[in-house]
């Protein structure tokens, strides 16, 4: 099934796409001429559907997402699944702020670049394990405050640094992995560098190969060097709260 969004108010659509979904008679929805509608995919909970949206959806696309996947062909701006609890995104193109903020479950994959503060406050719940993979760099505070899942930046054009400063600032769980080198001096408060071991690398594997089939990608990343960074304490600030 088709929609043309031209000219569409946010709520318009949004009511039509849940209609659309909660029948669960049309698998898969095609949403032409997107231009910055706002919340596509809220609260979602069709594990079947899949929306296929053309051009740029605007802030919190797949915020609370409970299912269904949503494939953005282009660029998508902040906000990207805003405490998603399980589904998939895919985005052919970059994505810009707050990625993922508070995510607890699902996959969020991105062709190229993100903006600051991607992935903050994650957290894994029982079953639920996040993952977030960005095909270019991040900007600052990558994983700030993050308490789990995963996040990877695969940094395909070799840059210089791959990530921005005060990446990891407060981290107490989960994980972040980045091809190449990460300067100490990028780090945030409570972060600590590492080298995967054998159960990261199977976890790299996994994500590495739905990345590469998501985008069509023929390039071999597992061979080359990852970086990873995880908390030094699950409470990296704990002493702030000691009285002597």
């Amino acid at each position: 099934m088709q929609i043309d969004a031209k000219g569409l108010h946010y709520k318009e659509l949004n009511k039509k796409l849940k209609e659309l979904v909660s029948s669960g008679e049309i698998k898969e929805i095609d949403v032409m001429n997107i231009n910055g509608q706002r919340y596509i995919g809220t609260g979602l909970r069709n594990n079947k559907a899949t929306i296929i949206l053309h051009g740029v959806p605007g802030n919190d696309l797949a915020a609370f997402m409970n299912g269904a996947s949503i494939f953005v062909m282009g660029n998508a701006e902040d906000g990207v699944g805003n405490t998603m609890n399980a589904g998939l995104v895919v985005i052919y193109g970059d994505a810009r702020d707050v990625v993922g903020y508070s995510m607890r479950g699902g996959k969020i994959f991105i062709k190229d670049d993100v903006g600051y503060r991607t992935g903050i406050h994650m957290k894994a719940y029982m079953d639920r394990f996040p993952s977030i993979m960005v095909g270019g760099k991040a900007g600052d505070f990558l994983g700030e405050y993050m308490a789990g899942g995963v996040i990877i930046i695969l940094n395909r054009n070799y840059e210089e640094f791959p990530v921005g400063n005060f990446t990891a600032t407060g981290i107490h769980g989960g994980l972040i992995f980045v091809r190449g080198k990460v300067s100490e001096s990028s780090l945030g408060i409570g972060a600590e560098l590492d080298v995967p071991n054998e159960e990261d690398k199977r976890l790299l594997s996994k994500l590495i190969s739905e990345y590469n089939f998501y985008f069509q990608v023929k390039e071999n990343f597992e061979n080359l060097e990852f970086t990873k960074i995880h908390c030094k304490s699950h409470r990296p600030f704990g002493k702030l709260y000691v009285l002597e």
